[in-house]
């Protein structure tokens, strides 16, 4: 039997629209951790009590339109008030914030309840990456943005995960409850993982407390939801959820690299391999400000290529990325990069973009300003 063409395009579109229907959705998700169930328990709790007061206020609202209309010849009722009315009308609206409230109460004071926990992690905000020590591990780093430069500028396609990528995630074990101490080293920012049901503000001077314990591996993504500058927008969280082995051997190798990356300051370095590490350290740490060929964004963030900086005195270069400068956007990298680090982008910005400066900071000699002001 022939359909009408207007049948056959008819299910065409049901079957196109009916599957992104089924793929968006407007609700919340339940997360991957206890506190994110409670709170999406709590959610669809009201959401439900709030459904059933609205189908009670609006069919007796409509009820009595329909009923009582005047064609039907009904006379309204003349009266001053009703101490039974008056009762009702305040009796079960408390009753039912008294309903709403327990629930609430429960779920509260178990999203603060951050107490026995068995990692516990501090979690800081800088302009703009996030930084991570495991505390008693001996084991700390910054997680930056690895979106490709060519994908924000609009140069290459943006894939799945535009500006939600970054260099080293946050890593834990699944199953442990994670104690976070979020605070900044700058500005106000915000450390926020959805999945987890934790949002806390990152405020200098301040430590907030959060807490999680993750159901299962796999890969979780959040961002910095305070504005905090220029590239507010470029500094995401991601969580890197492990078995309880995994997560072990990968804190094994962590500490092992911590230990290395020690031995590397007391190393006899090259030019060439400073310059080559400093590469790298410059396009992950300095490049949204000072941009890939070193020329800027002035007024705000100076050119490299060919300053007085940069082709000066290498004792006051080091002086300025080790301290920043005070009054500008300029940080102090003393102690967000290490000794190795501090010394190959010094000595990579000194032989880059024809600066060709021919010397180089070692990692000793950044180690000595740091025991000459007793850090």
């Amino acid at each position: 039997m022939m359909r009408h063409p207007h049948v056959w395009m008819g299910l065409l579109l049901w079957s196109v629209f009916g599957q992104a229907h089924a793929a968006w959705t407007v609700n919340m998700a339940p997360g991957a951790t206890d506190v994110s169930h409670a709170v999406f328990d709590l959610h669809m709790t009201i959401f439900w009590i709030c459904v059933i007061i609205g189908i009670v206020v609006f069919g007796a609202m409509f009820w009595s339109m329909v009923i009582h209309r005047r064609s039907t010849g009904q006379q309204p009722a003349h009266f001053h008030e009703h101490t039974w009315v008056e009762i009702l009308w305040t009796v079960v609206p408390f009753l039912i914030l008294v309903a709403m409230a327990i629930p609430a109460t429960k779920t509260l004071i178990d999203i603060y309840d951050a107490s026995e926990s068995d990692i516990d992690i501090q979690v800081t905000g800088y302009q703009w990456k996030w930084h991570y020590k495991y505390l008693g591990q001996d084991v700390e780093f910054f997680s930056n943005l690895a979106t490709p430069a060519d994908q924000i500028h609009n140069k290459a396609p943006k894939d799945e995960h535009y500006l939600l990528e970054v260099d080293q995630p946050l890593v834990l074990p699944v199953g442990a409850k994670v104690r976070f101490l979020v605070t900044a080293a700058d500005v106000i920012h915000s450390w926020w993982v959805p999945a987890f049901a934790v949002k806390r503000d990152a405020i200098p001077g301040f430590v907030n407390e959060a807490w999680t314990r993750i159901e299962k591996p796999g890969i979780y993504r959040g961002q910095c939801t305070e504005l905090c500058g220029k590239d507010h927008g470029f500094m995401p969280v991601v969580v890197e959820v492990k078995s309880k082995a995994d997560y072990e051997t990968w804190l094994g190798e962590r500490k092992a690299e911590a230990a290395k990356l020690k031995e590397l300051t007391s190393k006899e370095w090259t030019l060439e391999e400073l310059v080559e590490r400093g590469d790298k350290v410059y396009h992950t740490t300095c490049v949204a400000c000072h941009q890939a060929e070193g020329q800027g964004l002035p007024p705000m963030f100076p050119a490299l290529k060919g300053s007085k900086i940069a082709t000066g005195p290498k004792e006051g270069h080091l002086g300025i990325v080790f301290h920043g400068k005070p009054g500008t956007a300029m940080a102090a990298f003393g102690k967000q990069l290490s000794e190795v680090d501090i010394a190959a982008v010094v000595t990579y910005e000194r032989n880059a973009w024809g600066n060709n400066k021919g010397d180089m900071v070692t990692p000793k000699d950044v180690l000595a300003l740091k025991q000459a002001e007793g850090q």
